[in-house]
């Protein structure tokens, strides 16, 4: 397949507001060991791609400085050691960087098909939100059928996939938002109650609506949140961080709950992770939530999509939390 020597990419001279990104033109990246060249189609934009251009998040040192953790399109190249893909394959995967661009390598074990009848767009809005619930939900937090989880921040994408995923494998899903619109939406995905942080005590309505809390809590906020969340939890229960919106540092917080309650507190990121920790995430999607989506019993909520040239209206509108859902990019 003949391609391009140059390809548009969004560029960031320094770190900041939204502006300082720009549309760029420089070469293809190259499919190396254990990669796969694909040419975007569509690109999720995230939370982690806003820190990244504020230079909050910096990318780790291997990986493509250009911005984007996951995206989707079509296989052009394939470098050495890769088996399982063809030039031509429909693939949507979690990179370590450059999903920003018109073309950008996947690692092989963190690609993967698109499910039945989706289109690039809804594919891209997967990889992200399914590697890091299934990762700190299920694989760490180990929730299982019958138990009551807590989802915090329950329409972001995060937030959107976590409901569907835990109510899904059958567990009682609780959700806080800030809008009553936002949790009429938790509730129509599948939660059994909404809890408006804005004008509800989500560790008192916990409380009320279970007697002695819930299993597990899924976790965005940190530091704002950390005594109620240790409230809210039964014995035994754990709570898993996944971001610090609220703040990392917890001041004059009682830790006396996890000794009485023997509380588990987990937490991880999931750009970090080694490459075979990120391909058995992979597997199991694979094997366990791609048949579902494939059935449509899950769906990524998609809030909005821009075309690739209005990305600075995208992290504008990532920015004001106003969204539901995935907010996406079309080239």
């Amino acid at each position: 397949m003949s391609l391009p020597a140059l390809m548009r990419f969004v560029d960031m001279k320094h770190f900041g507001a939204p502006d300082v990104m720009t549309i760029s033109s420089g070469p293809l990246p190259v499919a190396g060991e254990g990669q796969i060249l694909v040419r975007t189609q569509a690109i999720g934009v995230n939370r982690p791609d806003v820190a990244q251009r504020q230079g909050t998040y910096p990318p780790p040192k291997d990986a493509s400085p250009v911005l984007g953790l996951e995206v989707s399109g079509e296989v052009v190249a394939i470098g050495p050691g890769v088996s399982g893909y063809a030039v031509g394959d429909k693939v949507c995967g979690l990179t370590n960087g450059g999903a920003y661009a018109e073309y950008c390598v996947i690692p092989s074990g963190q690609a993967l098909p698109f499910p039945k009848g989706y289109d690039a767009v809804k594919a891209a809005a997967l990889p992200e939100n399914y590697f890091t619930v299934w990762a700190n939900m299920f694989q760490m937090a180990g929730l299982t059928e019958g138990e009551k989880v807590l989802v915090h921040g329950g329409t972001s994408g995060i937030g959107t996939t976590a409901i569907q995923l835990a109510r899904v494998f059958g567990a009682e899903v609780y959700a806080t938002a800030g809008s009553q619109e936002k949790c009429d939406a938790c509730v129509r995905l599948g939660a059994k109650r909404a809890i408006n942080y804005k004008t509800e005590d989500f560790a008192e309505v916990i409380k009320a609506e279970t007697g002695q809390g819930v299993d597990m809590i899924l976790d965005m906020i940190g530091a704002a949140y950390f005594e109620k969340n240790l409230a809210s939890l039964a014995k035994d229960g754990c709570l898993a961080i996944i971001a610090f919106l609220g703040g990392a540092v917890a001041e004059k917080a009682n830790l006396s709950p996890i000794m009485v309650k023997r509380l588990t507190v987990t937490g991880s990121t999931l750009r970090p992770r080694t490459p075979e920790e990120k391909r058995a995430i992979r597997d199991d999607l694979l094997s366990q939530v791609w048949p579902l989506l494939d059935e449509g019993k899950l769906a990524p909520v998609i809030h909005k999509t821009f075309a690739f040239e209005d990305v600075i209206e995208a992290h504008r509108l990532m920015e004001s939390s106003s969204h539901i859902g995935k907010i996406m990019l079309r080239l």
